[in-house]
């Protein structure tokens, strides 16, 4: 070859580099959209995060992230197959290929990580653990807590993040494990232990839809461990890992851009190239995904953006009124930010 066919030749290769190839579908969007479901692992009832009611209709943050995944992968957020997960099953059940998405208020750890055959995708939600003790203990700090019983559910980082604590202040507590939710509740309520812990939107929660009359019970002020949840896949199929991970970021884009479940249609028009990308009618980032251009406007107009998702199932349009904290925008003081949809 000689030096001008090199240079030619040499050019081609920089240009194919650079340019963006289509994302081939991968062994679970295949699986996928053979069976027409998504198969999703969630709580076995959490109001706020998952839970279902007397007909069988599933609600919560959790729930609505797996109906995004649905909406974008088969064109309808109907389309999911619920698995009621407890703590102990869940990891199992992702890993053996029962579930696609693990969408059940799970912590991301390097353990959990790096260790179980699974990766975490992004934070939908951002907590920590605390403390509820009944109102009559007079309790106003986890400082009294010192030689009390205080139930836990067993296979959780609430578990370990409980001994941690204690440990290094120099302080002894009795943990009561339970490996149930239910059980850990009853006997919690029926005053075996004299403290629960978990994280605290769990306990807001737990609170508002478990205690026998929730103004006997008061959370305890301090926060003891960082909480980040989010949806979890396999490891071994990076396609579906892409998939899962800019759902959640598109969510969090579009609450950014203005884009709500109302709106999304009309402002396929708009002049902002960041909001004609994301919906579809600009660059196409469907193809990247191995999916078509409108994923993201069918997860929108689905379930809305990541703000009508919180505010829906666990802030001010629901029964929970929590604030948005540090699960607001990063413009609005909070810790959500997603990488730009481009």
């Amino acid at each position: 070859m000689n030096i001008a066919g090199w240079k030619c030749c040499s050019a081609l290769i920089a240009v194919l580099a650079l340019t963006p190839l289509a994302a081939h579908a991968g062994k679970t969007l295949d699986a996928v959209r053979q069976q027409g479901r998504v198969a999703c692992g969630v709580s076995t009832g959490l109001a706020g995060f998952s839970g279902v009611d007397s007909k069988g209709n599933w609600s919560g943050l959790d729930t609505d992230i797996c109906r995004g995944i649905a909406a974008a992968v088969l064109g309808d957020p109907g389309k999911v197959k619920w698995l009621p997960l407890n703590s102990q099953q869940r990891f199992t059940a992702l890993q053996a290929g029962e579930v696609d998405v693990l969408s059940r208020n799970t912590t991301w750890t390097l353990t959990r990580d790096a260790s179980m055959g699974l990766h975490f995708t992004a934070i939908t939600y951002y907590d920590g653990q605390g403390f509820m003790v009944p109102k009559q203990s007079k309790a106003s700090s986890v400082k009294q807590l010192r030689n009390a019983e205080i139930c836990v559910q067993s296979g959780t980082t609430t578990e370990k993040n409980l001994n941690d604590y204690f440990r290094a202040q120099g302080a002894k507590v009795r943990p009561v494990v339970f490996e149930s939710f239910e059980a850990s509740l009853k006997a919690f309520f029926s005053g075996r232990c004299q403290a629960y812990t978990t994280d605290v939107s769990s306990l807001v929660s737990i609170r508002d839809k478990e205690a026998p009359k929730p103004g006997d019970y008061v959370i305890l002020p301090e926060v003891i461990s960082k909480e980040p949840l989010g949806p979890a896949v396999r490891r071994g199929d990076d396609e579906w890992f892409a998939i899962v991970k800019w759902l959640v970021f598109a969510l969090i884009e579009a609450e950014e851009l203005g884009i709500t479940q109302a709106n999304a249609d009309s402002l396929r028009n708009s002049p902002n190239p960041a909001v004609q990308r994301l919906l579809g009618s600009g660059d196409d980032s469907g193809r990247l995904l191995g999916l078509d251009r409108e994923w993201a406007l069918r997860a929108i107009k689905a379930v809305g953006n990541y703000g009508e998702i919180f505010e829906r199932n666990l802030g001010a349009g629901s029964s929970l009124k929590l604030p948005r904290g540090s699960n607001a925008l990063w413009t609005k003081g909070g810790l959500m930010y997603a990488p730009p949809v481009r």
